[in-house]
């Protein structure tokens, strides 16, 4: 199991910043992990895809964040990262870290269930 820690999170007014920070604990002999940020909204009883890593490492977003969002990681140290800019009053939410000790899938954000490790969330409130 892939224990992760999310941190960063916290309350900004749009068009402000956040940078969220994950870091993961992989298990003794993974060689690979798979790692995505999802969210989960206010009412809404889904988290969904934020942003991701295809198979060929090149970074993935969701539409509504293209643009505004970046994804990086640090692969030796397994720290994922997520700079927020331009931040809306429909970007609050938790936000978690995701991570699976295999390698990404096409679509990485297609579905929160794929992966089966998940951080305790950040919350991120913007207000307008």
């Amino acid at each position: 199991q892939v224990k992760v820690v999310e941190s960063g999170g916290g309350s900004v007014k749009a068009g402000g910043s956040l940078r969220l920070s994950c870091e993961a604990s992989r298990p003794p002999g993974t060689t690979t992990l798979c790692m995505a940020w999802f969210r989960q909204s206010p009412g809404k009883d889904e988290r969904e895809g934020v942003a991701g890593f295809t198979p060929d490492d090149r970074p993935t977003y969701a539409d509504f964040v293209k643009g505004r969002f970046t994804i990086s990681r640090e692969p030796a140290k397994d720290i994922l990262y997520l700079q927020m800019n331009s931040l809306e009053a429909e970007d609050t939410a938790v936000y978690y870290c995701a991570a699976n000790p295999w390698g990404c899938v096409f679509r990485p954000l297609e579905k929160w269930r794929w992966y089966n490790n998940y951080g305790q969330g950040t919350q991120v409130t913007v207000s307008s």
